[in-house]
């Protein structure tokens, strides 16, 4: 019997399957096991005949070919491919793609169609090993060749930033060096991870497996021409929107629309900082202010914080002298002490202003980082420079009193010609209440009326504190405590005849009980 027989037998009747392809079958019964039904006749020939037609379904290739197949299953660290031969190819997860620690998952599908390399037709477990990161690589280099030849630009995904620049996906590991992603040194590489880019390719070496690529080359290129046009067109003092696409240690790039201006670090912030990271961060939007354009170097300066309020300009139009602010002690000197009033803005406490008393030492009376209440005395916005009183401050309170005057602690307060109080706009004096379709003012009113309320209560208690304290501070400066009528602590009375506050009025002093629920 020859080996491509194949019997089927039931208790009555046997068929013996002659050949598995025939154009003409024919089905014969047989009534005992003596006869043999002939199912069909062999059209093909020798055993010899039929192991060559079977053969001929399987491919051949060798190591090193291309091939291509579908995924048929896909596990954790391999993923099997259907090429047509007589065992499904294995792809390691390491050879699925030139990225490092793939999941396979995140590479093919079940029934996609993927072109592989033979890695080997046999490995010691008797598998077909395929590399589809191998045959990628192939396909590339062709590509990458002509590109190269023709002085072409390739387009590709930073999949990586390693030392000294980035690895870009561009069918194959390309590096790009840090020196040439941008028209200038970029230190944070991170940022440009995942983002697709273009670039020239400087060299070429197959036999290295060497890809040298250069973005800054493609963008000199492409922009020369697009720069020269802009840079004619901005003009110094021009009001600009634009994106942060880079910091360095002395300031931020911004990138204006295809072309970079810097802003110095001395350009962010109206406040000192140490590094421009404080302020920015790539991809910010920011609004600037153009300084200077320099065509023949093409540079272009700008400013952030000209586009900004400057806050010594905005503390003197909301503070005016005799308000009492809140502040923290930053630094003491021999002459006095200086008080963070607001962020970016220090006034000076002269010591002649810190105490009802001499000070020798500035430390008996206040420590660094310690939260004080202060009198504006004057405000120097052309030589930047706040005078404080201490002193004055606490003078100007009585915890025990009731009076509040919301003027003294910031709140906005406007007075007529003789000096009389001008009330918010929908409040009718008259009859002490609000006119219907101000609720917006009358909510920002009582706002700013409830803030400095609560400022003058944390006054009151500092107060008190520095009273407790009195005797004890003076004897840490070598002196007795002088004694101090309650009348003469605060200048500020119900009785007071000064003119032109808001406490001055009758009438708001209903509304502020009305406010307060009094």
């Amino acid at each position: 019997m020859s080996a491509w027989h194949l019997f089927v037998r039931t208790a009555k009747t046997e068929y013996r399957v002659i050949s598995t392809n025939y154009k003409k079958p024919f089905i014969y019964m047989a009534q005992n096991n003596n006869e043999v039904a002939k199912v069909a006749i062999n059209d093909i020939g020798t055993e010899e005949d039929f192991i060559k037609a079977v053969d001929s379904t399987i491919k051949n290739f060798d190591d090193g070919d291309l091939v291509e197949g579908t995924v048929v299953k896909i596990d954790h660290d391999e993923v099997l491919l259907d090429i047509g031969y007589k065992t499904e190819g294995v792809i390691p997860s390491r050879e699925l793609s030139i990225k490092k620690d793939v999941d396979p998952d995140e590479v093919v599908e079940v029934g996609d169609t993927v072109e592989a390399l033979v890695v080997t037709k046999e490995d010691k477990e008797g598998r077909l090993i395929l590399s589809k990161k191998r045959a990628q690589y192939e396909r590339a280099w062709g590509d990458i060749e002509k590109i190269k030849e023709a002085d072409g630009v390739v387009e590709g995904t930073v999949i990586e930033a390693v030392k000294g620049g980035l690895i870009v996906d561009i069918g194959l590991r390309g590096f790009l060096p840090a020196s040439l992603v941008e028209m200038r040194r970029v230190r944070d590489l991170s940022p440009y991870i995942g983002q697709k880019i273009e670039a020239k390719i400087l060299e070429l070496d197959k036999n290295r497996n060497n890809v040298v690529l250069s973005r800054r080359q493609y963008l000199e290129e492409t922009q020369s021409e697009v720069r020269e046009t802009f840079l004619s067109q901005l003009k110094k003092g021009q009001i600009r929107e634009g994106v942060v696409s880079s910091i360095v240690n002395f300031g931020a790039f911004v990138d204006l629309g295809g072309v970079d201006g810097l802003i110095h670090v001395s350009e962010l912030s109206w406040k000192h900082i140490d590094h421009p990271s404080e302020v920015v961060k790539v991809g910010d939007k920011v609004t600037v202010e153009v300084l200077d354009v320099d065509l023949d170097r093409e540079r272009i300066s700008l400013s952030l914080k000209a586009t900004q309020e400057d806050p010594w300009q905005r503390f003197a139009r909301t503070h005016v002298p005799g308000q009492i602010v809140k502040g923290k002690v930053t630094k003491i000197v021999q002459f006095g002490v200086f008080i963070s009033v607001e962020d970016g803005i220090e006034g000076l406490v002269h010591i002649s202003e810190l105490a009802n008393r001499h000070v020798e030492n500035p430390e008996t009376v206040v420590k660094p980082g310690e939260t004080v209440f202060v009198k504006v005395i004057d405000v120097d916005l052309d030589r930047r420079r706040i005078s404080l009183s201490l002193k004055q401050a606490n003078d100007s309170v009585d915890p025990a009193s009731e009076d509040f005057d919301p003027a003294l602690y910031g709140m906005p307060a406007e007075y007529d010609e003789e000096g009389n109080y001008k009330y918010p706009e929908g409040f009718d004096p008259n009859t002490n209440e609000w006119l219907a379709g101000y609720e917006k003012q009358r909510e920002e009113w009582e706002s700013q009326y409830a803030a400095a309320h609560d400022l003058w209560e944390e006054h009151k208690e500092f107060v008190a504190k520095e009273l407790e304290h009195a005797e004890e501070s003076a004897a840490a400066d070598g002196q007795a405590a002088k004694e101090e009528k309650v009348e003469e602590v605060s200048n500020y009375s119900s009785e007071s005849t000064s003119n032109g506050t808001l406490a001055d009025s009758d009438q708001l002093a209903a509304l502020r009980d009305k406010l307060l629920g009094e």
